[in-house]
């Protein structure tokens, strides 16, 4: 058998047993709405924080 080739009597029969009970619903933790955030730090300061914060994990 060559490469990406696939033998049918290899794949089986999946029998999805499951009821729509179990499902996600996903509009049930849907929300609406905006948010806003601004942090007031320039990005050069968020870079040498950064900067600070990896070597602080290296000591």
């Amino acid at each position: 058998m060559g490469f990406g080739s696939y033998d049918e009597s290899e794949q089986q029969e999946v029998d999805a047993d499951f009821d729509d009970d179990d499902a996600v619903k996903s509009g049930e933790n849907s929300h609406e709405g905006t948010i806003e955030f601004e942090n007031g730090a320039s990005s050069d300061e968020l870079l040498d924080r950064l900067k600070e914060i990896k070597g602080e994990d290296e000591a």
